[in-house]
């Protein structure tokens, strides 16, 4: 069985800031992306975290200092991310990436405003 994943955009170097706790992402039409690790973690398309429809989304919370650990490539159309809580079952394409990167401000207000409506925190 074969696969034929095909993305709108394809990065052409991903860099692990692990001090920055960031994942920098360059993109084949020039646009650059930094991801912050906090970003990635609690919007991680695993299904732990998505659920399997929009209404089983679960909000984590307290992952304020949360780092990389680990990238590994998954084929050529997305990788896979190990976090310091040991959370790794997310497979982030090309799509996903280029996507959080376009709507970075927009996810993240969003997320501070769930936080805060219920009652839960980004620190630990």
């Amino acid at each position: 069985m074969s696969h034929n994943f095909t993305s709108a955009h394809v990065p052409t170097e991903i860099r692990v800031k692990r001090e920055e706790k960031v994942l920098e992402v360059d993109f084949d039409n020039g646009k650059t992306f930094r991801l912050p690790a906090e970003l990635l973690r609690v919007e991680s398309p695993s299904a732990e975290v998505q659920g399997h429809s929009p209404e089983e989304k679960k909000l984590v919370a307290g992952r304020k200092h949360v780092g990389i650990m680990n990238v590994t490539p998954i084929g050529n159309y997305a990788i896979s991310i190990k976090f310091d809580d040991l959370h790794d079952t997310g497979i982030y394409s090309w799509d996903t990436l280029y996507d959080f990167g376009m709507r970075q401000d927009e996810i993240w207000t969003g997320y501070l405003q769930a936080l805060e409506a219920a009652g839960l925190s980004r620190e630990p």
